[in-house]
């Protein structure tokens, strides 16, 4: 099976930005890159794993806040919150939030870590729906690295919204779930450190952790450490 490129000291990680399983591993990276001093040494590189799409819904308001306990007690200092806004604005798609990583990369690595973080803080603390264009780009003009005014354009032309979805499509098989890491060693990992089960039906169940480790992110961050240039 046909495995994405992975450029060296680079960690490409599939994802939904309305996944909050992915959200601890992306802030667990993050962590583990600053405390081993790897910050220019190491890049995630973002793409999409367009739960949406795999499953055939919109982004699912009641089985995300499920979760929202379980992976809360994972990563406290997120600040996770319960949807407060109107039912009625839950960001039903995270299609456009992930087209404006993709073209913050067109600036730099920094500017779409920064610009993913932000999106997915937007989302699960401060209840901001992320499927409109001005709310991403007014979230954009938070990040020091970003140039909001250039992401407004590119989203308007829609230029990184081809290569996303073909990466998507492409690696699709190959990506059995998300967060799921890949390295340029040839090395993968879905959702490191966690293991979870779900009880009772997806609609009405809940996850529950049976094992957290969150070591692993720093193993991962080193790995990718040992084959950059």
């Amino acid at each position: 099976m046909p495995r994405p490129e992975v450029r060296p000291g680079t960690i490409v990680i599939y994802t939904d930005i309305g996944c909050p399983w992915s959200t601890v591993a992306v802030v667990r990276l993050l962590r583990a890159r600053e405390e081993a001093g790897l910050v220019d040494r190491v890049s995630l590189d973002h793409r999409t794993f367009l739960l949406e799409d795999v499953n055939g819904v919109p982004t699912p308001k009641r089985l995300v806040e499920s979760e929202i306990p379980a992976v809360g007690a994972l990563e406290p200092d997120l600040g996770w919150k319960l949807w407060q806004a109107d039912p009625a604005t839950w960001p039903v798609t995270t299609a456009p939030a992930s087209e404006a990583v993709h073209a913050a990369k067109e600036q730099s690595p920094r500017a779409a870590e920064e610009l993913d973080l932000a999106l997915r803080t937007a989302l699960f603390r401060d209840s901001r729906c992320v499927s409109l264009r001005h709310e991403i780009v007014d979230i954009a003009r938070k990040c020091p690295n970003v140039d909001a005014d250039a992401l407004g354009e590119a989203l308007d032309d829609g230029r990184a919204r081809g290569p996303m979805m073909r990466d998507y499509r492409a690696n699709r098989d190959a990506v059995r779930g998300c967060p799921h890491l890949f390295f340029a060693d040839g090395h993968d990992v879905l959702n490191p450190g966690v293991g979870l089960k779900w009880v009772g039906e997806p609609d009405t169940g809940f996850p529950v952790v049976e094992h957290d480790d969150p070591g692993v992110c720093a193993d991962l961050v080193r790995r990718a450490a040992a084959t950059a240039p």
